[in-house]
């Protein structure tokens, strides 16, 4: 039997407000224990909750950015259940009105070796406090709570279970992550719990309409481990259907080190938690104006960047999904195209697209950085390539050049001058150790004459290594064929 996966994510954003989104307590991350929960959070007797304006407007521009329907008044829920780092007995949480309904969000998945664009309906996004933390590996025998979490403002995203495998998933994910960076709504940190990912995974005999029993698999804190779980899901799942058992709906939670999924608990559903309004908080009302300001102070979005980047400056949808990974990275590369403008054309921004995604990006990846930290600038990469463009350097000098660049050796002009590494442009020069080649590999030049083109091949990398690559690489060619064909 063939089977398909159908899977739905509810991810957790931590908002980048300086308080918590009922009380005026600090959110800073590292904060010893239960030293940044006040009366509020720990739901002291005859406290009562104050929205956090800042927390809303966070929400209405996810809202704008993913095209979704904004409830100009919204509301509050208490959502009911027992935990130990859950102060209240409740959550509050929206639940009937939430900020944002629908949207999407289009993703790139590459399948096959091809690239292919794949759109993920949002069904909501809502505002909600966190709940603290569960200590268990400091204490022998006993657990710790941390309250310093509780009330840290939260947009939980939920989408429809579009996604048809682990890749798509990974893809969507990262696309949202890029998302909420970008609109500076929150700081993505995986690690320390600012953006955790919920898999909701179920499958189906191939063709059939109605959703199999779904497991939500917990607090996915890295893309990679998130791709294993979910891979590990699916064929749990399958296997226990083929081996005949039924799938109980559950809470699980991966474990990286086996590998393996785990259950924690049956899974609830909506009705067990007793939603009702929070009588403490009354409904939020959008003002239009308040609207119109928050979307006019939106960047241009990675979508209308893809957008740009493939109608103004010919890139492909890979090249384009690939710079707007991130808006540093993004504005990195812009400035390298600007810095490779002329006058009189546009610029070069395939070549400048090749050296971020291609040599600097493995560089960085090698040191461990980010684009903010690159040890050589957009202007200075822009120069650099401005060598390549008018014959300076070819693509084996250039290479040599960044790296002296990224050892801090100065700018590509000052490291062309000092390692004497200009190309030789020069087609006497040029002609000069191509008749010497020659001369010294007769049974190349006959070989080639009697329609091995191999033997040309071998001649220009002779040619190559006697001007110590420095001769154009293009003239190498051209002027060599003549001769041989002359």
């Amino acid at each position: 039997m063939q089977w398909e996966t159908v899977i739905g994510l509810e991810v957790h954003a931590q908002l980048t407000t300086q308080s918590k989104i009922f009380s005026g307590a600090s959110i800073a991350f590292g904060a010893e224990p239960n030293t940044q929960a006040c009366q509020v959070d720990i739901a002291l007797p005859g406290v009562l909750p104050v929205l956090n304006k800042g927390a809303v407007e966070r929400g209405i521009r996810f809202g704008l950015a993913i095209g979704a329907k904004l409830n100009r008044i919204n509301s509050f829920d208490r959502k009911n259940y027992f935990y130990p780092d859950l102060p209240k007995g409740y959550q509050i949480s929206q639940f009937a009105l939430p900020i944002v309904e629908g949207g999407e969000l289009t993703v790139q998945v590459v399948e096959g070796g091809k690239t292919v664009e794949k759109t993920i309906r949002i069904t909501r996004a809502h505002l909600e406090e966190d709940a603290g933390k569960s200590l268990h590996e400091d204490f022998h025998g006993m657990t710790g709570i941390d309250l310093n979490r509780a009330g840290t403002p939260l947009l939980e995203i939920v989408s429809e279970p579009d996604m048809r495998s682990a890749k798509e998933a990974v893809a969507y994910a990262k696309a949202l992550h890029t998302l909420v960076t970008w609109i500076g709504i929150c700081d993505g940190n995986m690690q320390e719990g600012s953006f955790r990912v919920d898999a909701n995974v179920s499958v189906r005999p191939l063709g059939q309409k109605e959703f199999g029993t779904r497991r939500e698999i917990k607090n996915l804190n890295s893309f990679r481990f998130m791709e294993q779980a979910i891979n590990y899901e699916i064929r749990w799942q399958i296997e226990q259907i083929e081996d005949g058992h039924t799938i109980q709906q559950a809470t699980v939670l991966f474990d990286p080190d086996s590998g393996e999924t785990r259950m924690m608990r049956t899974k609830e559903d909506a009705h067990d938690y007793r939603y009702f309004p929070d009588p403490d908080l009354l409904p939020v009302k959008l003002d239009e104006d308040w609207i119109e300001q928050v979307r006019a102070g939106l960047p241009e979005l990675p979508q209308q960047k893809q957008a740009r980047y493939q109608g103004e400056w010919n890139l492909s949808a890979y090249d384009a999904a690939t710079l707007t990974g991130s808006r540093a990275l993004a504005d990195y590369f812009e400035a390298v195209v600007a810095g490779l403008a002329k006058p009189d054309a546009k610029p070069d921004a395939k070549l400048a697209a090749n050296w971020v995604m291609g040599d600097l990006s493995a560089t960085l990846n090698k040191a461990n950085l980010d684009i903010p930290a690159s040890r050589i600038s957009a202007a200075q990469l822009a120069g650099l390539l401005a060598r390549i463009q008018d014959g300076t350097l070819s693509g084996k000098l250039a290479k040599q050049v960044f790296e002296a660049m990224w050892a801090g050796e100065g700018e590509a002009d000052a490291i062309i001058e000092a390692k004497g590494l200009k190309q030789v442009s020069d087609s006497g020069e040029i002609e000069k150790i191509i008749d010497e080649v020659m001369a010294a590999n007769a049974k190349s030049v006959e070989e080639f004459r009697a329609g091995k083109e191999k033997a040309f091949n071998a001649l220009v990398g002779q040619v190559m290594k006697a001007s110590k690559g420095k001769a154009n690489p293009q003239q190498v060619n051209d002027l060599l064929r003549q001769k041989l064909n002359g």
